[in-house]
């Protein structure tokens, strides 16, 4: 019996029906999306190493000595542009950059900066710049001289400070005004302590005279057979802002005590 169906017609020009079976034309391969993956990385550590060695380098404060402007816990940037580039500019101090410094810029008076050990250049120190090239630098009974003349502070108050073992010791607080007419604060436990009576220091040409804010619990320029006299060539930059800050009064791994050990009143201040 036949069977009264019909088909419709095709145009006597149409295109072929497509195939179900059609592939796309290009395909990735698990090989190019590694090289793709390797590309991305390969490209962000090097964005970050030219940020890192032009711009800016994070840094942690792992010790007291800069009290109270900078506590133990504190991370902040360090301008690397601001006194130019020398070789400790460059990650492990590869000798690349001739002469002391290019681009260079000299630290001025009361600069927070952080600068290589003169005595183990593997070392980071940070300290505020107190004396310049040709300047005369003393303690006497607790008090700084700069050329002779005693640099002026006033009282403020005075604070229980907390030290590494936990134990409590009384500081007395100063507000610090150096020629230049800046200003910070400075702790003072007492004014007879082993660096508070020095023999008088020179400052050699293109060397800096580096202390610490908390002036008897700093290893300085005052200690010379560990810092002395700090080579302009050593400094690696100018501490600018902290951008994080932490108690330390959680491991890393109890997360869920990290939001109250965080210091949030510090983030994002400038290094005074």
């Amino acid at each position: 019996m036949q069977h009264d169906t019909i088909t419709p017609a095709q145009p006597e020009h149409s295109l072929p029906p497509q195939q179900d079976d059609q592939k796309p034309i290009f395909t990735r391969s698990s090989e190019s999306e590694w090289m793709e993956l390797l590309s991305t990385a390969f490209w962000a550590i090097m964005v970050a190493l030219v940020i890192r060695t032009f711009l800016f380098e994070p840094f942690n404060i792992p010790s007291g000595s800069m009290k109270p402007n900078l506590l133990v816990g504190d991370y902040l940037f360090v301008s690397k542009y601001s006194y130019g580039y020398s070789r400790y500019s460059l990650p492990f101090g590869v000798p690349l950059i001739p002469g002391e410094r290019v681009l260079r810029h000299d630290p001025e008076q009361g600069d927070v900066a952080v600068f290589k050990l003169p005595s183990d250049t593997r070392t980071d120190y940070i300290k505020r710049v107190i004396g310049l090239p040709g300047d005369r630098i003393q303690m006497k009974s607790g008090r700084l001289y700069l050329n002779g003349q005693r640099v002026p502070r006033t009282a403020t108050g005075v604070v229980m400070d907390e030290r590494a073992d936990g134990s409590k010791v009384r500081m007395d607080v100063y507000t610090e005004t150096l020629p230049n007419g800046v200003q910070h604060v400075i702790y003072e436990e007492s004014d007879n302590g082993p660096l508070d009576n020095t023999a008088e220091y020179e400052v050699p040409d293109g060397h800096y005279f580096m202390m610490g804010d908390n002036r008897d619990n700093s290893q300085d320029s005052r200690v010379t057979e560990l810092v002395g006299p700090v080579p302009v060539k050593n400094f690696v930059g100018r501490a600018e802002r902290i951008f994080f800050s932490t108690n330390g009064r959680a491991h890393f791994w109890e997360f869920w005590k990290w939001p109250v050990t965080v210091r949030y009143s510090r983030l994002l201040r400038e290094v005074p």
